[in-house]
C-alpha cells in the first residue's frame, strides 16, 4: 500500500481523538472505509436479511423501524411506494431512503427490486424458518435442532454479507506479509489462536496475541509489508482496538474481523471483514453465537491464503502433518 492511500486512511483516524471514540449517538455512522459500501454493486435479495441483522444496531430508532419492517414482510414492502413504507414505519422517505443506502442499495427503487426477489425466494418453498430461542425446559432434541439451525443460520448470513473484494485484498497482504500480528480478546481470543496456528502450519510468521500489554509492546515493531488483524464482535473492545492503532500508524496492514462494520475498530483498519450479528439469548451468550462466524471468516482467510500460496504452503503442511504424525498413532506395547 502506497503512503498516499495510507494518509488516506489515517486522516479519520486523526480526527477522531483516539480509539475510545465512536460514532455519535443518535445518527447512524457512514459505512467504514473498506467496507465494500458505495459504488460496489447492491447486495443480493437473499444477503438483505442479514445485512439488516448487522447494521441494525448502530441504526437510528426511526431507521431501525424501516430496516426490520423490509425484512419481516419483503413482499408487502415490495408493494409499498417510498410514501407507503414511510407511513407504515411512522418515519420520513427521507429515512426510508437513508436506510436504503445504508444497507447498500443507490436507492429506493433498488431496495423495492430486492424485496421482491427475497419474497419470490420466500415463496418458492423453502422451510419456514423455526425460532432459536431456547427455554430452560427445552427437551434436550429441541436444544440441538434450534442451536443446528442457529450455527446454519449465522454461516449463511456471514457468508452472504462477506465482502469477497476486502477478502481478497486481506489474503493478498497475508500471502506477502513479512509478519503478521493477530489481536483478540475471551471468546474471539479462541479465534485469534485457530488463525494464528493456522497460517503458522503454512509456512507463515504469525502469533496470536491476547495479553494486551504483550500485543501492544509487539505491535510497535510492525511496519510496512506488516499485517495485523484484529477480531473483536463489537468492534469497541479497547484491548483489542489499542493495538491495531499502534501497528496502523507505523504502517502495517490492518485487517478488522468484526460484527458492527461501522465500529471504532474499522477506523483503523485497512480491510473490514462483516461477521455476523446473531441475537443473543438468555442461554447463548453473543460470544458463543459470534464466535461461529468469526471462524467461518478465518477458514475463508486460511484455504484462500494457502491457495495464493499452494508452492509453499502444500510442503509446509505435509511436514507439519509428518511431524505430528505419531502423536495420532496408536502406541504398541
Amino acid at each position: 500500500m502506497t503512503n498516499d492511500v495510507k494518509e488516506s486512511f489515517r486522516a479519520p483516524a486523526a480526527r477522531t481523538g483516539g480509539s475510545g471514540s465512536g460514532p455519535a449517538s443518535g445518527s447512524a455512522p457512514a459505512p467504514a472505509s473498506g467496507s465494500g459500501s458505495g459504488s460496489d454493486a447492491p447486495p443480493a435479495p437473499a444477503a438483505l436479511a442479514a445485512k439488516v441483522r448487522t447494521l441494525a444496531p448502530s441504526m437510528t430508532r426511526s431507521m431501525q423501524r424501516v430496516a426490520e419492517a423490509v425484512a419481516g414482510d419483503p413482499a408487502g414492502c415490495a408493494a409499498l411506494t417510498v410514501t407507503g413504507l414511510a407511513e407504515l414505519t411512522g418515519t420520513s422517505e427521507a429515512t426510508v431512503v437513508r436506510t436504503a443506502r445504508l444497507l447498500g442499495y443507490p436507492g429506493y427503487r433498488d431496495l423495492r427490486l430486492a424485496l421482491a426477489g427475497l419474497a419470490a425466494q420466500q415463496q418458492s418453498g423453502r422451510a419456514p424458518s423455526v425460532t432459536a430461542d431456547i427455554a430452560v425446559d427445552d427437551p434436550i432434541a429441541d436444544v440441538v435442532a434450534k442451536l443446528a439451525y442457529d450455527e446454519q443460520q449465522t454461516l449463511a448470513d456471514t457468508a452472504a454479507g462477506l465482502d469477497t473484494v476486502q477478502l481478497g485484498a486481506a489474503v493478498a497482504a497475508l500471502a506477502g506479509a513479512r509478519r503478521i500480528d493477530i489481536y483478540g480478546i475471551g471468546a474471539s481470543g479462541l479465534v485469534a489462536q485457530d488463525l494464528g496456528q493456522k497460517l503458522l502450519r503454512i509456512g507463515l510468521l504469525a502469533h496470536a496475541h491476547s495479553d494486551p500489554h504483550l500485543a501492544v509492546t509487539n505491535a510497535v515493531q510492525l511496519r510496512s509489508g506488516d499485517v495485523a488483524i484484529a477480531i473483536t464482535h463489537s468492534g469497541s473492545t479497547g484491548d483489542v482496538i489499542e493495538p491495531l492503532r499502534v501497528a496502523f500508524d507505523h504502517g502495517a496492514t490492518t485487517v478488522a474481523i468484526t460484527g458492527r462494520p461501522a465500529g471504532p475498530v474499522t477506523q483503523y483498519a485497512d480491510h473490514v471483514l462483516t461477521t455476523s450479528t446473531a441475537r443473543e439469548s438468555e442461554l447463548r451468550p453473543a460470544a458463543m453465537s459470534s464466535r461461529t462466524s468469526q471462524l467461518l471468516v478465518v477458514d475463508c482467510l486460511f484455504t484462500c491464503v494457502t491457495q495464493r500460496t499452494y508452492e509453499t504452503a502444500a510442503p509446509a503442511l505435509a511436514a507439519s502433518y509428518e511431524a505430528l504424525a505419531h502423536r495420532h498413532s496408536p502406541r504398541t506395547r
